[in-house]
């Protein structure tokens, strides 16, 4: 089992670990603070040194209980030490997007119900789709200006598990449409300020202050309750 560092502390920028699994390019480390893809947040980048040798990373994937982390070239053996580095600029940004990603989705559910039926962070733009009845483009513009408003509050993100029968009393704490899968026993619960609390495994900035302003940048109209918003971070 690969202990998840980012989980607790989405700020971990480097860390030590050892190899416990090795096959040609692909390793896997006791610990790490590379997030692999999921959620709609892509997998973190950057590389691992061991004997003064670096690896770059070029993939992070989960496969059940562990992350396997594809470099560029093999060398890499089970016992060796290694210290990783993460691409900061590339996380932070992701972050902040992500974070943005859920007020800006908090503001529309608390606004209209709708459940989130898809989503995909990007450094330049976020897409994130809804079940929406009504496509309103002058509405889509409030939503955005009330997600800012919470984002100036300059609110903590903070971060709690609980038990999975526990958490799924929290109301509207899934705001994915389709329930957890149920092998997921204990749930990460993100909170920010008093806009969102939701059940959420990926990196978040700490203060809301971090993540600049929301614009929308596009908003399509894809066919009954299905709304699609596009936005980028100024």
């Amino acid at each position: 089992m690969t202990e998840l560092l980012y989980m607790k502390d989405s700020y971990v920028k480097d860390f030590e670990a050892t190899v416990i699994d090795a096959k040609d390019k692909i390793i896997v480390l006791d610990r790490t603070a590379f997030y692999p893809m999921g959620g709609g947040v892509p997998d973190d980048s950057g590389y691992v040194v061991a004997a003064d040798k670096r690896y770059n990373i070029r993939m992070v994937k989960k496969m059940g209980d562990v992350i396997i982390h594809e470099v560029d070239e093999s060398g890499l053996k089970i016992g060796d030490k290694v210290h990783g580095w993460l691409d900061w600029d590339r996380r932070c940004m992701l972050m902040r997007m992500h974070t943005a990603a859920h007020i800006l989705s908090a503001v529309v559910h608390k606004e209209t119900g709708a459940l989130i039926t898809g989503n995909q962070i990007n450094l330049d733009k976020t897409r994130i789709d809804f079940d929406l009845e009504t496509f309103d483009r002058e509405k889509l513009a409030e939503y955005c200006e009330k997600a800012n408003a919470e984002i100036t509050k300059s609110a903590p993100v903070t971060v709690e598990f609980l038990p999975r029968e526990e958490a799924m009393k929290i109301p509207d704490i899934v705001k994915l449409a389709g329930a957890l899968p149920p092998m997921v026993k204990e749930l990460r619960i993100v909170r920010i300020g008093d806009i969102d609390l939701q059940a959420d495994g990926g990196p978040h900035v700490s203060n809301t202050k971090e993540i600049g302003q929301i614009e929308i940048i596009d908003a399509e109209n894809r066919g009954k309750n299905n709304r699609r918003i596009y936005f980028k971070l100024k």
